[in-house]
């Protein structure tokens, strides 16, 4: 008889969003016609920019014409998508083999299918509070977890523990739900952990476009050593607008040896048994993001998302309500005021502000007491929102 994954019965209900949708979809029955504003969900409002989807349309018409036409690509990626990724890490002082990029549809799926990579009896080191699906990954998986606590006392920074040995180790920086960055400093000590301890760092780098402090690193790779102990998973969702088109890259360097076995080597294999790659389309329209023009538009885009994040860092800060992120990160992870639980601050600003945001217990222990707030809302709403804030919490 078929025997399923029963580590899936391990797994906790997926609570957090569903209960946000119950409760929003609940007070809207109640106040039809009640306009929300949603600074909850991580999803983009801004189209994608000129430049790609230009390029998007002209791949369209390439389909359209025999000559032109694409099948199959390469399933690890086309090369003219790698070069120009390479090429923006060399802008950066980072130097990597085209064949060490590889093509995604997307952060989110990588951070899921890099597992394949590692035997179920390694140890996942993840911090919290944490991106929900780092764990359930590995809960599905039947891999061990260590929890590894941060808060104010670290600025939700935790740095390597010596007696707590692990095998991976995830880093998200900028962090989602925290919006905290770690500085090269910091992210040198969990490199030298990791190649001290034969580990493998899976760095989250999904939200590096919204650094704007020059001293912080965008990438692992800025780090000495990481290139012998970390895997680079980034996105093109937050930084070009991606979220509904799927793009992301992988980096992972011939320099990575574990057990004897080359983790590039592993993954080449694996992305061509598993997958037939990413269209030729998104892939043209992902190669605008590189041009010049393309980093122009995006950033603009993201300036916006910026703006947003300051008025609503000036609004709490008027209201004397503390919290992390925002200047480098398009999250703001902010401390519940007047006593407040996550979820019953969720409810009074519900109610009594129709404003939408993300309850902290819902990325771990470590989030209670505490609250998301996205700044990827229109800059209208972000606006409004932040006007309500202040009439509630006397700023």
């Amino acid at each position: 008889m078929l025997k399923p994954n029963q580590n899936y019965a391990n797994l906790k209900d997926s609570y957090l969003f569903y209960n946000i949708s119950q409760k929003v979809n609940a007070y809207l029955a109640d106040h039809p016609g009640v306009k929300l504003l949603r600074l909850g969900i991580g999803d983009v409002s801004l189209p994608l920019c000129p430049a790609v989807t230009e390029a998007l349309h002209e791949a369209v018409d390439d389909q359209a014409k025999k000559e032109t036409f694409h099948g199959y690509l390469p399933e690890c990626g086309a090369p003219f998508l790698r070069e120009a990724i390479a090429t923006h890490y060399k802008k950066r002082g980072i130097a990597l083999f085209t064949d060490e990029v590889f093509v995604s549809s997307g952060a989110s799926d990588e951070l899921g299918d890099i597992l394949d990579l590692f035997d179920r009896s390694n140890t996942a080191l993840i911090m919290e509070p944490a991106y929900p699906a780092y764990v359930d990954a590995n809960i599905m998986a039947g891999r061990k977890i260590l929890h590894l606590p941060s808060g104010e006392e670290n600025g939700f920074l935790p740095m390597p523990n010596e007696a707590a040995k692990a095998d991976l180790i995830y880093l998200c920086s900028p962090n989602n739900p925290t919006g905290a960055v770690f500085d090269k400093r910091q992210l040198q000590a969990w490199v030298d952990y990791a190649n001290k301890n034969g580990s493998v760092i899976l760095f989250d780098a999904a939200y590096e476009a919204f650094i704007e402090d020059d001293a912080l690193p965008h990438s692992i790779f800025e780090i000495d050593g990481a290139k012998e102990c970390a895997i680079e998973i980034c996105s093109l969702s937050k930084t070009a607008g991606f979220t509904g088109t799927r793009l992301g890259y992988t980096v992972i360097p011939k320099a990575l040896v574990r057990g004897g076995m080359n983790l590039n080597a592993m993954w080449v294999r694996n992305r061509t048994t598993k997958t037939n790659g990413v269209s030729y389309i998104i892939q043209k329209g992902g190669a605008a993001v590189f041009t010049d023009e393309g980093q122009k538009q995006i950033k603009a885009n993201i300036a916006i998302y910026k703006q947003n994040a300051k008025i609503l860092m000036q609004a709490l800060d008027a209201c004397g309500i503390s919290y992390c992120g925002g200047m480098n990160a398009p999250y703001i992870w902010l401390k519940c005021p007047n006593g407040f639980d996550s979820w019953s601050f969720f409810d009074h600003l519900l109610n009594k502000a129709q404003i939408v945001g993300t309850p902290g217990a819902g990325f771990g222990k470590c989030g209670e007491g505490y609250f998301r707030f996205s700044t990827f809302g229109s800059p209208a709403d972000t606006a409004e929102a932040a006007k309500r804030l202040q009439k509630m919490f006397g700023g």
